[in-house]
């Protein structure tokens, strides 16, 4: 308990608004579906109290609507903006962050879906058309991110249950389950070596330490920083810390680092050696490393690509 201790006071110190990185404890998260439905579906503002790094045995469909941040699913860590539509296996950690300043509230940001797989599996002694689905469950258990026409017509789909009740609405939901089991419009988010250790007291420490790095991630932080909150010895904590995000600290740190300077690069014209110090880097040539290792293009050239500008440029109205 001592670590968890040392852990809450830090955080507290750090900054003691609440918000998705308050001080609850990110345990498992019980999910209560009505007796009368099979699935639960929930519109959500952001940030509330459930925005932590969690996990649950339901699957969970989460549409973003609105806001840009950044998305946690097992090892994987990546932006994300409107619209956004992820589906999460039974059991994987997740979490999507954003940004905003102290009593900002994004409303109606999420929309979330959440029902059990086993529900379908039993349903299919019934109905042997749901056994098609095991295959897309199956994918699903490493976090799926969809794109293209599928996003387009999942995302309506989605939207219009909200409009629905009964029969009407688990009807949406089964096209909603046929289009994305059947779709190829998807890319696989973590990896299939990520295994975390589920219980309250890992998960409790790994929070916070998470917390404290993404706050503090575009300064001079060093692994013996976290360590220390986390009581632990550098090598320890850095087992730990690999174990259970699969992520090592330092990629874990250079992912949340490259992240931020792609929405500077994208969204304003500051310059790159500028932003280069801006998001924590020392100097520009291992800033230009590794960005180019992530995204395989220089700053410069991410800059020309991105959509905002992209946008800006195509519609002169867009920038008055």
């Amino acid at each position: 308990m001592a670590t968890l201790t040392r852990m809450r006071e830090a955080q507290s110190a750090a900054d003691p608004r609440p918000g998705p990185f308050s001080s609850s404890t990110p345990t498992f998260e019980h999910i209560i579906t009505g007796i009368d439905e099979s699935f639960l579906w929930r519109l959500d503002d952001y940030p509330w109290e459930r925005n932590v790094w969690n996990f649950h045995p339901e699957f969970e469909i989460h549409l973003i609507r609105k806001g840009t941040g950044i998305a946690f699913v097992g090892d994987y860590i990546g932006a994300f903006s409107a619209t956004y539509l992820t589906v999460i296996g039974s059991d994987l950690p997740h979490d999507w962050v954003t940004m905003t300043a102290p009593g900002e509230v994004i409303e109606g940001r999420d929309v979330v879906l959440q029902f059990h797989p086993d529900r379908i599996r039993e349903a299919t002694r019934l109905i042997p058309e749901f056994a098609q689905l095991e295959d897309f469950f199956s994918r699903a258990q490493r976090g799926l991110v969809f794109h293209g026409e599928t996003l387009a017509k999942g995302a309506d789909l989605v939207e219009r249950m909200g409009a629905e009740k009964g029969v009407a609405r688990f009807a949406l939901f089964l096209q909603l389950l046929d289009l994305l089991g059947t779709s190829s419009d998807y890319d696989i988010l973590s990896s299939p070596e990520y295994s975390p250790k589920l219980d309250a007291e890992t998960l409790d420490v790994l929070q916070r330490a998470l917390v404290f790095i993404y706050r503090n991630f575009a300064t001079d932080i060093r692994l013996a920083d976290v360590a220390d909150l986390a009581g632990m010895s550098e090598s320890a904590f850095s087992r730990f810390f690999k174990k259970n995000t699969g992520n090592t600290f330092t990629d874990h740190v250079n992912k949340l680092r490259i992240w931020q300077a792609c929405k500077l690069l994208a969204e304003g014209d500051m310059p790159i050696t500028d932003i280069c110090f801006e998001v924590g880097y020392m100097n520009i040539s291992n800033f230009n490393r590794t960005f180019l290792r992530q995204h395989r293009m220089t700053p410069s050239a991410y800059r020309r690509l991105a959509p905002h500008r992209r946008s800006l440029r195509d519609d002169p109205a867009a920038s008055r």
